[in-house]
């Protein structure tokens, strides 16, 4: 792996709602980096609406990343479960870890319509992975699993924020479990963290999309955001022994923009 690391989050390439018009357009927040890890949600690997044009801009950013002779790492997540690999990446000797975040819940994504209507389905796919209580491969397993039994049967229909509400109080029930999740991620995070890397000292995530820092239990849990509305995205980097996060600037392109805070490892 080359130093330094600079990590992702939910680009969600080629969906409907995504912010992400055109692949060039990264240029600038890759340039530089030796290594880049995508956190999961890059592609849209199971929606079917999507597939072509997200095929097509994830070649494009493969594509990318070797002209800037930057080293592509895509880690699995819910939208797309097929990556090859553990489902993580430690740096630091394991004091960092870097996941999506789709194996903290046991319903993986409990706000989805899906998860309220399969419960037999994900009870019956944690009654054949017993060891994923304690072994974090599989764990990824389980969630890769939980991706396709969870896969959405309709999907957004808009940018514009009151499209937004007006999905997520479609029905009632999701409107409270996006927000039961967004306030309890950072702690859900951290016993992930401690029960299966408890050298950890820095988890970075996505999957909820909503950005924060947060110090729990000791541990430093940060969720990189998405390129999807309302929320926005964010960049970490690691390198020479520290951490830091940023906002990233969208305009023209895509910039690392204001740090908002350096960490020593």
């Amino acid at each position: 792996m080359k130093f330094p690391v600079r990590i992702l989050g939910d680009l969600h390439l080629g969906h409907r709602v995504s912010r992400i018009d055109a692949v060039a357009k990264f240029r600038p927040l890759i340039a530089g980096a030796g290594t880049v890890i995508f956190n999961g949600d890059t592609w849209q690997e199971l929606a079917r609406p999507f597939r072509e044009k997200s095929s097509a801009m994830l070649e494009e950013l493969k594509e990318l990343c070797a002209e800037e002779d930057v080293e592509a790492i895509f880690l699995s997540g819910n939208h797309d479960p097929g990556w090859p690999g553990p489902g993580w990446v430690e740096l630091a000797g394991g004091r960092i870890v870097i996941t999506h975040g789709d194996a903290f819940f046991a319903e993986g994504s409990p706000w989805s319509r899906e998860a309220f209507a399969r419960h037999e389905q994900v009870a019956e796919l944690w009654e054949r992975h017993a060891a994923a209580i304690d072994d974090p491969a599989a764990r990824i397993v389980v969630a890769r699993e939980m991706a396709l039994v969870l896969r959405a049967i309709e999907y957004p229909k808009g940018q514009k924020i009151w499209n937004r509400v007006f999905e997520a109080l479609r029905p009632p029930r999701r409107a409270y479990e996006i927000l039961r999740v967004w306030t309890q991620q950072a702690n859900v995070a951290a016993d992930f963290a401690e029960h299966y890397f408890p050298k950890a000292q820095i988890l970075v995530k996505g999957h909820f999309h909503r950005t924060g820092i947060w110090r729990k239990r000791g541990k430093l849990i940060v969720n990189l955001g998405a390129f999807m509305p309302p929320c926005p995205a964010w960049w970490a980097e690691y390198d020479e022994g520290y951490f830091r996060c940023g906002k990233i600037e969208e305009g023209e392109d895509y910039r690392m923009g204001k740090v908002f805070g350096t960490w020593r490892v």
